[in-house]
């Protein structure tokens, strides 16, 4: 019997759309046979959330943490034994307190290698610093909580991978964030990541520029010319192949982006409005540079339609989905570094002979 992919999954706000559409998604009858659920929150929310999507088969056993989840069962960690008073729609301080919590415990369990891979759902970012909640995201807390230097956020869909070279930056402080040498570490990362996690023996990268025209040779910026051209070049000279910078409007415009694996964008808009635009409802948010897969739906809470069952849980299965397919591709890339013969991950060769 093969190995079933242990998937941590936090359960978000309890006060939005998180409950309804992990719900949803593990509903499906495959699901189960692929991975092992582990659901960081309450049983109680849990249940509560489940009678207000009704008819649909979800059933759910309470473990005390993920080394004693139940192999063929959908499993809920309680993170606290106080009740929770659910405020659907509304950002509270005991929302953000469990979300925390749940955060917390599955980083603990991943950490002590009971887990293989984490999804988030939603947060509201009032309610965690409501919590006490420090930083801005998941992305931020998780890539301080695994200790890691480095981490890309990173959009991924069936059509497209967007990257983000600065996460959540106001655009008054963006230009002091655009640097030679974290662009260059940027693109280190997500060149390893391609490798590794998705397969990708020579990934092929796009820069974007910062200002309109990609500065148009200084005339309407100079962070081209000071700080992306300059880390397009050193990154070449690593034998990535990466190119740009590209004025992003065009880029997308005359579809250039079909031509490459993956596009580093400058800031979050830049990449996230095309993004949604090409892929919404169906994308999946990945944290490339961590040690653990990390993955979770392109939404937020949806605080307008939490409790009325009409969610869409399309891209929370996804997310689900391509947390297994990654932590698989990553295993798989981790045992054919170490054998000198087989170098590439099979569904690459086959790519390669088709």
């Amino acid at each position: 019997m093969s190995k079933k992919v242990r998937i941590g999954i936090t359960i978000g706000d309890i006060n939005g759309i998180g409950p309804e559409v992990i719900i949803k998604a593990l509903s499906h009858p495959s699901v189960i046979e692929h991975i092992t659920p582990i659901i960081y929150g309450s049983s109680k929310v849990m249940a509560y959330h489940k009678n207000i999507v009704k008819n649909i088969n979800f059933s759910f056993t309470s473990v005390s943490s993920a080394a004693n989840a139940s192999y063929n069962r959908i499993n809920v960690v309680n993170v606290t034994d106080q009740q929770s008073n659910i405020e659907l729609g509304k950002a509270t301080e005991e929302a953000g307190r469990m979300a925390f919590m749940a955060m917390e415990r599955a980083v603990q369990d991943a950490k002590s290698g009971d887990l293989d891979a984490i999804v988030t759902a939603p947060i509201n970012k009032s309610a965690m610093q409501m919590a006490g909640f420090q930083h801005i995201g998941h992305t931020e807390y998780l890539t301080e909580s695994f200790d890691v230097k480095v981490s890309v956020m990173t959009m991924v869909s069936s059509s497209n991978i967007i990257a983000l070279a600065t996460n959540h930056v106001s655009i008054e402080n963006l230009p002091s964030k655009i640097d030679k040498d974290k662009i260059i570490e940027k693109i280190k990362v997500l060149t390893e990541s391609l490798k590794q996690d998705f397969g990708l023996e020579k990934p092929t990268i796009a820069v974007l520029g910062l200002n309109p025209h990609a500065g148009d040779e200084g005339l309407i910026g100079t962070q081209e010319i000071e700080h992306i051209k300059p880390a397009i070049k050193e990154a070449k000279n690593n034998k990535v192949l990466v190119a740009g910078p590209y004025a992003a409007d065009g880029f997308f415009g005359n579809s250039d982006f079909s031509k490459f694996d993956a596009i580093l964008a400058m800031y979050h808009d830049q990449g996230l409005i095309p993004f949604k635009l090409l892929s919404f409802g169906e994308g999946v948010n990945f944290t490339a540079g961590l040690p653990i897969v990390r993955t979770s739906p392109d939404h937020g809470t949806a605080y307008s339609i939490a409790g009325k069952n009409i969610a869409n849980d399309e891209s929370m299965r996804k997310a689900i989905y391509l947390a297994k397919d990654l932590y698989n591709n990553r295993k798989e890339y981790i045992e054919s570094t170490k054998d000198p013969i087989k170098k590439v991950p099979k569904h690459q060769e086959e790519i390669q002979e088709s």
